[in-house]
């Protein structure tokens, strides 16, 4: 046999030759929990003492108003995770948002239901695998590509609503509009979506490869793994989901609002690192991005109440701040990590 084909190992310090490794030491343990679960913690904190200081916070109505109006949103954040865990980043979601809820709206005032729900979902997909082609075929960067897809999907909006001048409204009585009326609906279908989203990136070798892509690309192309196909994959189930998402949201509003969307895609990566996936790829979970996104959603329901008087910057100022104390810790505790 070949020397190359035999690793060999150093024993390590106190240990026999050939022994099992033993447990991981305690602080490398605290320190994953707190990366994995952080925002899970600090949610259930915030909604502990705000219920006990409000009276209002713990009732079903402000509830289902958390749940119910913000349910769409965080499916941006749900196909983000899939994007940042292959060491990537997706800034057209929030335009492809607002472009897939006016494509619902022409749909359904148009041709009904079917293409209410058929045009959003295929121009997402095609709109999210061209980016995705860019950047695995074409080795573009993701930050270059996706700004101008974020800024061609808004372009693509003002030319279907000619410049903003036209509302395509969804019928009164249209079944398309069920599916985004009440709290019910939406929760359940966007709770079935991260579930579907969970088993795809933990039972299936997809799942496997973003890890694998995500932690080390070039070791990943020399296994043998579809590096392109993958990311391609990845980029198509963003726009899918992004477009799917602003569908529902017009089916829930009645109609394709052009100017929603703005800075949606900004929320949607504060609340998957919030969550615990890295920025650089190989590290996150579905149930991270759950936490993320609802630690944001109480937050911002917590700013209505009490600083509402600050408006949509202070809003916009929290999101900003926590990104970058979540980042700040993520990069103390990869430092931590290799300097041990």
């Amino acid at each position: 046999m070949s020397p190359t084909a035999v690793q060999r190992t150093a024993p390590t310090p106190g240990r026999a030759p050939g022994a099992a490794p033993g447990p991981a030491p305690l602080h490398e343990r605290l320190t994953a929990q707190v990366q994995r679960r952080g925002a899970l913690a600090v949610l259930v904190l915030l909604a502990v003492v705000a219920s006990a200081t409000s009276a209002t916070f713990p009732t079903w109505s402000n509830v289902s108003s958390i749940l119910g109006n913000n349910a769409f949103v965080w499916l941006l954040a749900l196909g983000m995770t899939f994007v940042i865990m292959t060491g990537g980043i997706d800034l057209s979601v929030g335009s492809v948002y607002a472009l897939g809820g006016v494509l619902a709206a022409y749909g359904a005032q148009t041709h009904g239901t079917w293409l209410a729900v058929a045009l959003p979902v295929v121009v997402g997909a095609a709109w999210g695998a061209l980016q995705g082609l860019l950047v695995a075929r074409a080795r573009m960067a993701p930050f270059i590509v996706t700004l101008a897809g974020l800024l061609g999907a808004r372009g693509l909006l003002q030319a279907v609503t000619d410049e903003g001048a036209t509302t395509y409204l969804v019928p009164n009585g249209s079944a398309f509009r069920d599916l985004g009326a009440g709290t019910w609906t939406p929760t359940l279908l966007v709770a079935a979506l991260f579930a579907l989203g969970a088993l795809l990136l933990t039972r299936t070798r997809f799942g496997a490869n973003l890890t694998a892509i995500g932690g080390n690309e070039n070791a990943a192309l020399l296994m043998g793994l579809p590096v392109a196909r993958t990311k391609i994959l990845v980029y198509t189930l963003s726009g899918t989901l992004a477009a799917t998402a602003g569908a529902l949201g017009s089916a829930r509003l009645g109609s394709g609002v052009t100017t929603i969307g703005v800075g949606y895609e900004l929320t949607a990566i504060a609340s998957v690192v919030i969550g615990g996936t890295l920025l650089t790829g190989g590290v996150g979970s579905v149930g991270g991005t759950v936490s993320g996104v609802l630690l944001l959603a109480v937050i911002h329901n917590l700013i209505d109440q009490y600083a509402s008087q600050y408006g949509s910057a202070f809003t916009d100022t929290v999101n900003g701040a926590f990104l970058a104390v979540v980042v700040l810790l993520q990069a103390l505790l990869n430092h931590t990590r290799q300097r041990e």
